[in-house]
């Protein structure tokens, strides 16, 4: 805990994000600078709650050591902080920006009151141990003589590397893309996660013996092409983590031709491009002076709302099948379940600064994508749904769009790499392992993150990450 009876004397302050209508004209941060002040303030806001339920299951899938390090930052004690943090927590750098924070849905002191900045005292306390040299490479003193196969390296994948090279086994992390990362690099927005984040964890782990390789498209058929069997026969064991990237279409009529693409589509190429040449080779899809309708909601959705508008969008909408949540919880989503409700991430608040107006419509499904005779996109036509998602009669409306960017989730992982080792799959077509064990129906291979649970957070694929590593290094030593 903080202060006896610091979440009496004050009350919940975030660090702001910085001015709406500034951070639109680059791909900075939107964060502000860290104010110790001001965390100091916040930590001691954490009270004796008896049971610390933002360190739970619901609460933080890593159970980081929160009421610990709350603690220590109200006194000072910044380093130790970092200690306790790193415990439970291989990238707080990571989480500390993009997480949602479901510890501060299950904060106790939230039950009647406003929560603590939980993850605004997280991302404090990493940024200030990289800032001070706190975080350094620690490679392990010996080597197992085992080695392992990582596919992908998304935060599951670089999870479970950092702690099997931890526990002294030979680790390469493969990944079809040409930059380590996954999901932290093309999926989330430099905005959101600066590139420079990634690679300087991706260099520690590199120090600490962690092989990488590129381009290398295990189980693909192009030039970039890994067998994965012969992969599986080089290594004493093999972890498949590449992730939920199969995304839910909008199978409506003339789907089919331009202008209609895949949110995460539209993402990659946005930020490669970004990285390879500040967005000079044009090799990504503007929406610069075009009317934009993103559909679908969620961290996705908000992430195209943000980058069509420092494209220079003329117009934004974003629709959403789902009813507009409540101001506050509703009776039947209890504390300390993660509250469903309304809420203005950056893109809302970025969209409303520019436009006057949050750009979000609730309860509408599309009908049918409207084009010409010559197959060029004019729009979209929708209908309002009531709660139970029927259409309402007479609610058929036109709306003109120039592009159309589909964020409606992912179905689950791409099979091409299990169909060669045979893997069976679960009813969700996620790749069959249990919880805790991570086994799947082929021996010496194993899987973790979203492409065995399905579509989920990053904390959860670390915690995933984390866990499978274990189980690796447990079936080594069986």
């Amino acid at each position: 805990m903080g202060k006896p009876t610091g979440f009496k004397e004050f009350d919940r302050k975030t660090e702001p994000y910085r001015n709406a209508m500034d951070r639109l004209v680059d791909y900075k941060e939107i964060y502000t600078d860290h104010a110790e002040d001001h965390l100091t303030t916040q930590g001691a806001r954490c009270m004796d709650c008896g049971v610390p339920f933002c360190q739970s299951e619901e609460g933080c899938p890593v159970y980081n050591l929160i009421p610990e390090w709350n603690d220590l930052v109200y006194n000072g004690r910044w380093k130790e902080a970092l200690d306790r943090l790193h415990k439970t927590n291989n990238f707080p750098e990571f989480t500390g920006r993009v997480c949602p924070a479901p510890c501060e849905g299950s904060c106790v002191l939230g039950f009647n009151e406003s929560p603590v900045t939980i993850k605004n005292i997280e991302c404090a306390i990493i940024d200030k141990g990289f800032e001070n040299g706190w975080v350094d490479a620690m490679p392990p003193q010996q080597r197992s003589g085992k080695s392992v196969a990582v596919v992908g390296s998304g935060p599951a994948g670089l999870a479970a590397a950092a702690q099997l090279n931890l526990a002294g086994h030979d680790v390469t992390v493969y990944e079809r893309d040409d930059r380590i990362g996954g999901l932290l690099m093309y999926g989330i927005p430099n905005m959101k996660l600066e590139k420079d984040v990634v690679d300087r964890r991706v260099n520690l782990l590199k120090e600490e013996g962690v092989k990488f390789v590129v381009s290398a498209d295990v189980g693909g058929t192009g030039e970039n092409a890994v067998d994965v069997k012969q992969l599986l026969a080089d290594n004493d064991a093999l972890l498949l983590a590449t992730g939920a990237t199969t995304p839910r279409d909008l199978n409506i009529p003339h789907r089919e031709g331009d202008d209609v693409h895949f949110a995460m589509d539209f993402l990659r190429k946005n930020t490669k491009s970004l990285l390879d040449s500040n967005l000079e080779d044009g090799d990504y899809i503007s929406a610069k002076d075009k009317s934009v309708i993103v559909i679908g909601g969620g961290d996705t959705g908000t992430d195209c709302i943000g980058t069509s508008l420092r494209h220079g969008c003329k117009s934004l909408v974003n629709f959403e099948i789902m009813p507009k949540p409540p101001a506050d919880r509703a009776d039947d989503n209890p504390w300390p379940l993660w509250p469903k409700i309304h809420r203005v991430d950056y893109g809302h608040e970025e969209a409303a600064a520019r436009d006057g107006q949050d750009p979000r419509v609730y309860s509408i499904s599309g009908k049918e994508f409207v084009r010409d005779e010559d197959g060029k996109l004019l729009g979209i036509n929708t209908v309002q749904v009531d709660k139970d998602f029927k259409e309402i009669p007479g609610s058929i409306e036109f709306w003109e769009a120039d592009l159309i960017l589909l964020s409606m989730g992912f179905l689950g992982p791409e099979h091409y790499v299990s169909e060669h080792l045979g893997l069976d799959l679960d009813q969700r077509s996620n790749y069959q392992a249990d919880y805790g064990k991570f086994q799947t129906s082929a021996a010496k291979v194993f899987t973790a993150g979203d492409c065995r649970r399905g579509q989920s957070l990053v904390v959860r694929a670390i915690d995933e990450g984390r866990l499978v590593a274990d189980e690796i290094d447990n079936f080594f030593n069986s």
